[in-house]
């Protein structure tokens, strides 16, 4: 199927899904809650409205940007895991992203939700889970090489020089990338040890959380948000920071790099 037809039957099946996803009430914070494990959810979990995005087991209900099936050169099931396989040669753009991009994406978009995962790094690897993703705006852009959303950025802060760059840290993990950096309460694991990650996000607001301390905090639609825009990669972008039932993606940054535990919970 080709990508402008799989993009009209996609926005149809959205309002299908959309419609029976009612919104939760109350529900966990956060920070609460046992955490799962790579085969399934816990009862309290489950009672709060989680379900399982990635099963342990295959790639049911993920696929490749711009693809019908996953880009299995660079992914893999992994004991229970979702490894980013390393690139080794494979050509790249200026900022680093393969030109043959193998960003791993949800085949279902979502709108208010909180998602949580955990990460592990290798030395130096460089990823990002990125959400409010449009399939169409990342296909498009002539300036693209890779997903357009927003990242939570998945980074060796210590090995990889894309710590240094940006501004005030703001391309550090667990930081809105090139936006907002995580604050000093962030606290990460070291390279090797598995991280667990958090994105909060309902209608205008977003938060980030690692290790079940919130580090990143925004509003859409202010002044902060604006100013903060127009300084970062994402100024040129028409409709980047636009709100939408976006898919959820695992950025290919031709680093070796595992997820596992992959959950949502509508809002």
């Amino acid at each position: 199927m080709n990508i402008a037809r799989r993009l009209v039957i996609g926005v149809a099946l959205t309002g299908l899904v959309g419609a029976g996803c009612a919104t939760q009430g109350g529900g966990m914070s956060p920070s609460a809650g046992a955490s799962g494990t790579a085969a399934g959810l816990s009862a309290a979990e489950q009672a709060a409205g989680w379900r399982m995005l990635f099963n342990g087991r295959d790639f049911t209900g993920w696929r490749g940007l711009g693809r019908d099936t996953v880009p299995t050169a660079h992914w893999r099931i992994e004991d229970g895991t979702i490894h980013k396989l390393p690139s080794g040669n494979v050509p790249v753009a200026r900022d680093g992203q393969p030109l043959a991009g193998g960003d791993l994406m949800t085949t279902e978009t979502f709108g208010d939700f909180e998602l949580a995962f955990e990460f592990k790094l290798t030395p130096g690897a460089n990823s990002g889970v990125k959400y409010n993703v449009s399939e169409q705006m990342s296909m498009t852009n002539p300036t693209a090489t890779a997903a357009l959303g927003f990242e939570y950025q998945v980074l060796d802060d210590e090995g990889h020089p894309d710590a240094k760059a940006g501004i005030g840290g703001n391309r550090t993990t667990a930081g809105l990338y090139d936006l907002i950096a995580p604050s000093s309460q962030k606290r990460m694991r070291p390279i090797g040890e598995w991280n667990e990650g958090r994105i909060v996000f309902r209608g205008n607001h977003a938060e980030h959380w690692l290790n079940g301390v919130k580090v990143v905090e925004y509003d859409l639609g202010t002044s902060r948000m604006a100013a903060l825009l127009a300084a970062s990669k994402y100024a040129p972008i028409n409709g980047f920071a636009d709100r939408r039932r976006g898919h959820i993606v695992l950025q290919d940054h031709n680093d070796s790099v595992w997820y596992r535990n992959i959950k949502i919970r509508p809002l």
